[in-house]
């Protein structure tokens, strides 16, 4: 029975841990504008934490972003010119979605580049190993008589 209790706290604080992270004195009373400061915070990293989002993160810095990000929408900015914001004041690394240009083609294109060698080198082991079960047939079928005689002299 303890352990049941035990269980249930850990995994209630571990679901609502993300929820402790946003102050109460960050909300907005906008609905609609907390609802895009919101959206806006689960696409940028938190400097700090790194593999967070600043809607998830504890780190003052990522307080820091939030209230910009709300400071900024309250004086009429747009949500791209939120971001293009940010990424001008931080960099490209602030975006937990980083954006497709020439800088970042390789991490979007090595997945599909390493899948393709992978697929390539599948089909070239598929091909040797057919070829090789071909030529061992093949070969097979050249049996000397000397060959041929020797598996009935084995004895069990």
């Amino acid at each position: 029975m303890k352990w049941r209790c035990l269980v249930a706290a850990v995994l209630s604080l571990a679901i609502l841990s993300p929820a402790v992270a946003l102050g109460p004195d960050e909300v907005l009373s906008d609905p609609a504008l907390e609802a895009r400061a919101r959206s806006l915070s689960k696409e940028l990293r938190c400097m700090v934490c790194q593999n967070q989002s600043i809607d998830d993160s504890d780190a003052p810095l990522a307080r820091d972003l939030r209230i910009l990000v709300r400071e900024r929408l309250q004086a009429g900015d747009s949500d791209r010119q939120v971001i293009d914001f940010l990424v001008a004041r931080y960099g490209e690394f602030v975006l937990l979605k980083p954006r497709f240009s020439w800088h970042t083609a390789l991490l979007w294109l090595s997945p599909a580049a390493m899948l393709l060698i992978g697929a390539c080198v599948i089909l070239v082991l598929a091909r040797r190993y057919r070829t090789g079960l071909n030529r061992a047939t093949a070969e097979g079928e050249k049996v000397t008589p000397v060959e041929a005689a020797r598996p009935s002299e084995i004895s069990y």
